[in-house]
């Protein structure tokens, strides 16, 4: 049996274009993910909300019984100076859970880095940035 991971037949998926992520209270969530977040708010329609995340929709929808926090995904978010973001986002009032920090060294150099913070249902998200090599 081949390796589908391996499969070249011309095909290849696009781009994410939206991410589903269940809330309690879709005001709350419209005031911290385009207020705090600094999201830009595309619409709002009964219990469903909408932002852009830089070409990809984020689709927040009031979710009854989603199950816990912990149990969806985590969002990273790209930022171009990660310590900039995060002093940006804790004047917001975004409370991290640590202060940025490296969590992998490529073999040429390039470093990742995030910072990790939770929505107010308690959904772990993180902003997350590579630092050239020095």
């Amino acid at each position: 049996m081949a390796d589908e991971s391996t499969v070249d037949d011309g095909f290849r998926l696009g781009g994410i274009g939206q991410i589903a992520r269940h809330v309690s209270d879709i005001g709350r969530a419209v005031d911290f993910y385009g207020g705090a977040l600094g999201l830009p708010h595309l619409y709002t329609y009964g219990d469903l909300a909408f932002f852009d995340c830089a070409g990809t929709r984020l689709f927040l929808s009031k979710g009854e019984g989603s199950g816990t926090p912990a149990a969806q995904s985590i969002i990273y978010f790209r930022v171009p100076d990660i310590h900039a973001a995060y002093e940006r986002l804790t004047g917001r009032g975004v409370a991290f859970e640590g202060a940025p920090h490296m969590i992998h060294r490529h073999e040429n150099g390039v470093e990742e880095w995030m910072a990790f913070f939770t929505d107010p249902d308690g959904g772990l998200l993180a902003i997350m940035a590579q630092t050239p090599a020095a």
